[in-house]
């Protein structure tokens, strides 16, 4: 008896017979214009004489993964795999042909005929060549059900035989001149296909790293606060993946205030943060100075705190299907429901897969309709009916009420499909909204897609803060332990700024807050916005200055630059002024303090603070510090752990040195 595969490919050759080298050539040339029109990549496709016949299709499909689900990009794989294989090896074109050409009663199906069909020499119409001329994307080639093949095809062995023989002389015939690929062509197909296995659609929202400023030509220096903590989170996941964070990536300021510092409180009567600033030596240069400023926010009682209403819009789309998205973020939200009080709200709204509202306003005593409602979200692939943001921004305000705190939690992965297209139209829409009271904090999770510039953009024009995901710990971190300086503002619109003294400070420089920096006029100016200190939160600003006389001035005397109007004292290298409001108000307050002239040994929060600002400058590859290395600030980072309860600043001394080892590849 007959066995199966023998009948089926026996089948598969009679019915599609092999078409000639010429009309082959046209084919593939026509198949690959279709190919790029449909993937919108036309002129980025150029062939070159390095690389094997289906590069193109490889750079193409790249890029089109992106895109897919994991079941759409599978199903894109198969038929890519099986057309490949078409091309390279004809002798085993008869098994790909039910994927290709699938056949119902020995008969061809068209699935999109060309006005003037090719033939053979016998009149009978070429499936394989209709499947390639038609525009059709070749996951639908791929998708089709193949028919059942008759069970019985040749009479015997012999017709089977002559049969198989009649085709393998047609495939010759067809394929002269076409060879398959050699190991070694096979070999450097692979190695340039994996520059497409994973394309970068990742944004990074930074600046080049400040200049050193001659103060006798810009003695000030002025910039909004930051306690966003995204960037650290994204450099732990880089690191932990084994491979440096881009330099984009690295926002020095966003490291520094990961983490939390034991500075001094403010007392009832005074402002909502206390200031602190101190002078101290420099590790990495021992003829500069730091100058740490630091601001601590007060914590209220838990038990007065106002009530919250939270409404979580959540993005659905498919690439949130994998676990370090999706279902990292219904964790997450687990987590911070332990928090919340009986009398707070929560509502959820996604987009992007399953549209709309899926749960109302529910006070946070009823746990378990809320839980259902979290783990009943699902990626999915079309885009809401209604904007995401707007309705989460409608259904914020039908919760609120004055007194209480009401906040939009944007979770993503980077897909800002959320029903306002225009970038601009979306910050203002934001900025809006912040100005009724309803502010916007945004949660990144997972790799691969993250849009952190706009992530940040967002949060900044909401008066939110930004921090990405990575891990469990985190969720704990960010919802858990830092929730009321992430939800309860205590001081708006904070701006620093500082006054150099030209008489004892040659140059200067702000380590990070690149992205913060504002205008000299922006501080006086309450309409410009700036960022937010919540309860319990702590900011640090470190500045590196150049005293008079240093041998690090590196600068040198202008011939024509005349007189400073510098203060003749000694004993002030600047002047530190403050601006904040009260949540609620318009008018800002302001406070000033001298930035005295004396050296002092830095505590442990301030040599750890250090330590972090020289691991980010080394991420970056700063040119101001020297011959300083990996190991000097492992070393400075180690002797500044201190009281260390969860454990963040033994984690930071271990990705400096996962750091280190990496840098060395």
């Amino acid at each position: 008896m007959t066995d199966e595969l023998d009948r089926l490919k026996a089948a598969m050759g009679f019915a599609t017979p092999g078409p000639s080298a010429e009309s082959r050539a046209q084919n593939l040339e026509l198949a690959q214009k279709n190919f790029e029109t449909l993937q919108g990549s036309r002129a980025a496709t150029r062939p070159t004489s390095d690389r094997p016949p289906i590069g193109w299709l490889i750079s193409g499909v790249a890029r089109m993964f992106k895109s897919l689900s994991s079941r759409g990009a599978l199903t894109a794989t198969t038929a890519l795999v099986a057309f490949g294989l078409f091309i390279y090896f004809p002798q085993n074109r008869d098994l790909l042909s039910p994927v290709l050409t699938p056949q119902s009663d020995n008969k061809p199906i068209q699935t999109a005929p060309s006005t003037q069909p090719q033939t053979d020499d016998t009149g009978r119409e070429r499936a394989d060549d209709i499947a390639l001329e038609s525009q059709a994307p070749l996951m639908e080639l791929a998708d089709r059900q193949s028919p059942d093949i008759p069970s019985q095809v040749f009479e015997s062995k012999e017709d089977k035989s002559a049969h198989l023989s009649r085709i393998q002389s047609q495939e010759s015939d067809d394929f002269a001149g076409l060879t398959a690929p050699s190991p070694a062509s096979v070999r450097t197909l692979e190695i340039e296909s994996s520059d497409y296995a994973e394309p970068d659609a990742e944004a990074f929202a930074n600046e080049p790293a400040a200049s050193l400023k001659i103060t006798t030509q810009d003695p000030v220096s002025t910039f909004s606060v930051d306690v966003d903590t995204a960037a650290y989170a994204v450099i732990r996941s880089s690191l932990m993946a084994g491979y440096l964070p881009p330099a984009d990536a690295v926002r020095i300021e966003e490291m520094i205030n990961y983490f939390p510092y034991d500075y001094a409180a403010p007392t009832a009567d005074d402002a909502p943060f206390s200031q602190t600033v101190t002078v101290t030596g420099t590790p990495w240069n021992a003829n500069t100075q730091l100058v740490h400023i630091a601001l601590q926010g007060q914590m209220p009682a838990i038990e007065t705190r106002p009530a919250l209403n939270l409404v979580f819009l959540v993005d659905t789309s498919g690439s949130m299907q994998d676990a370090n998205k999706l279902p990292l973020l219904k964790q997450s939200f687990k987590l911070m429901l332990g928090q919340l009080r009986p009398t707070d709200q929560v509502a959820i709204v996604t987009y992007a897969g399953s549209a709309g509202q899926v749960l109302e306003p529910t006070p946070a005593s009823e746990r378990a309709t809320i839980l259902m409602a979290l783990e009943n979200l699902a990626s999915g692939g079309s885009t809401a009916g209604q904007a995401g943001l707007q309705q989460a921004y409608s259904v914020a305000q039908s919760m609120g009420t004055d007194g209480e705190v009401t906040r939009v939690i944007l979770a993503t992965d980077g897909d800002f499909n959320v029903g306002i297209s225009n970038p601009d139209a979306l910050q203002d829409f934001i900025a809006d909204k912040r100005d009724t009271g309803t502010y916007l904090s945004v949660l990144g999770f997972g790799r691969g897609n993250l849009d952190d510039a706009t992530m940040q953009a967002l949060a900044q024009n909401g008066n939110g803060t930004a921090a990405y995901i990575d891990t469990l710990n985190e969720a704990q971190k960010v919802l858990v332990d830092q929730l009321s300086g992430a939800l309860f503002p205590i001081a708006g619109d904070v701006k620093i700024q500082v006054e150099f003294n030209p008489a004892t400070v040659a140059e200067y420089r702000l380590i990070g807050y690149e992205t913060r920096a504002l205008a000299r006029e922006d501080f006086n100016n309450d309409r410009v916005d700036a960022g937010d200190i919540g309860a319990g939160h702590s900011v640090t600003a470190l500045y590196e200055i150049t005293p008079i006389g240093s041998q690090a001035v590196l600068n040198d005397p202008l011939r024509y630059g005349g007189k400073t109007t510098a203060i003749e004292t000694s004993d002030e290298l600047g002047f530190l002024r403050l601006r904040y409001k009260n949540p609620g108000e318009a008018n800002s307050h302001l406070l000033e303090t001298p930035i005295i002239n004396s050296l002092t040994s830095a505590g442990p929060d301030a040599l750890f603070a250090t330590a972090i600002a020289g691991f980010g400058q080394l991420l970056r590859g700063s040119d101001y510090l020297g011959h300083w290395s990996w190991g000097q600030a492992i070393d400075l980072a180690n002797g500044a752990l201190g009281d260390d309860p969860y454990g963040y600043r033994r984690e930071a001394v271990s990705l400096m040195r996962l750091a280190q080892s990496l840098s060395h590849q």
